[in-house]
């Protein structure tokens, strides 16, 4: 079975050889743009034997606002990118040349941020938290309006930019700073729009559910969203692969603790491989990607990833018998 098929049928929930495996870092500062950064992820996705690739959005996690917002009173005056924006247009241009690069036969998805994350990376969080003291109806109507720059940033990647989907990234769900309902009322909304817009221009697109506080998040919130799979920090929340399947009843993407304590960051080879596969005989191979809980360390040994390749292709079952 080839990737490319091996992981649409992941997504699909349909008989696959092995579970498909894909992990991601961000690179360091001198490949974080241009023509560095997409030489940096074509060399991975060859060198590492990965099934697909998830294109990082360094570079532009700040979200371009205008100088003019000053007080949580300005952002009633926020109004979203035209697509001509560098910010658009430079995310596009990376993903073609990404695309060209790999051909066709490689499942590639595109990080993009949910509105809560572009704002606060675009000001900063104790901006944000006041404005929802303050003005949470001209902080809500902002994130409204970054959603439209954020849909339609994840629509162009689609159809310009040869993606297969968005690898979009859901955050503030940690239990110390919403509650449930104020979550799905506040944040909600903008989340919904962005990945609603998305779906509409392709059906495999992966939620994932950030950790990255090491907090544990109210999963709740984002359980009934439209994805097609689902990624979350195993490790922080205490659910495992089985767990999260029935949870979000979808396919899902993870299994590996990301932080360099975690043993794909440390361990052996055969350590490595041997959880590798203790985990797809625990789970299964139906509506499971092997993935990380979130982005590795820059500096991780790449043969650590190609391990979890091997071990994962010792587990293939021969073609004929997948119908």
């Amino acid at each position: 079975m080839d990737k490319r098929k091996r992981v649409l049928h992941a997504f699909q929930n349909k008989p696959v050889d092995r579970p498909p495996v894909g992990f991601w870092f961000h690179f360091p500062p001198e490949k974080a743009k241009g023509k560095a950064c997409i030489d940096a992820h074509l060399a991975y996705y060859r060198e590492s034997g990965i099934d697909f690739l998830k294109v990082m959005s360094d570079g532009y996690f700040e979200y371009p606002l205008p100088d003019s917002i000053k007080t949580p009173a300005d952002w009633d005056t926020l109004e979203p990118l035209p697509a001509s924006h560098p910010y658009i247009q430079e995310q596009l241009e990376r993903a073609k040349k990404i695309r060209k690069g790999l051909g066709q036969d490689v499942c590639i998805f595109y990080n993009v941020f949910a509105p809560f994350s572009s704002i606060r990376f675009g000001s900063s969080e104790e901006f944000v938290m006041q404005s929802l003291e303050e003005n949470p109806q001209g902080l809500c109507y902002a994130l409204g309006m970054i959603a439209r720059t954020n849909a339609l940033l994840s629509q162009l990647l689609i159809q310009q930019a040869g993606m297969d989907g968005i690898y979009y990234c859901v955050q503030g769900g940690e239990q110390n700073r919403f509650s449930p309902s104020d979550y799905r009322n506040l944040i909600g909304p903008s989340d919904r729009f962005v990945l609603n817009h998305a779906n509409q221009f392709s059906l495999y697109n992966i939620l994932h559910c950030c950790g990255w506080a090491g907090v544990k998040n109210n999963l709740e919130v984002w359980q009934d969203y439209p994805a097609g799979v689902f990624n979350w920090a195993t490790s922080i929340e205490g659910m495992d692969l089985r767990e999260g399947r029935q949870f979000f009843g979808k396919p899902v993407l993870g299994g590996f603790d990301n932080r360099p304590s975690g043993l794909l960051y440390s361990g052996t080879k055969e350590s490595i491989q041997t959880y590798t596969q203790q985990l797809i005989q625990s789970t299964g191979t139906s509506g499971i990607l092997l993935g990380a809980d979130c982005t590795l360390p820059g500096d991780i040994d790449i043969q650590h990833i190609r391990w979890v390749v091997e071990a994962a292709e010792s587990c293939a079952q021969p073609s004929k018998s997948i119908k």
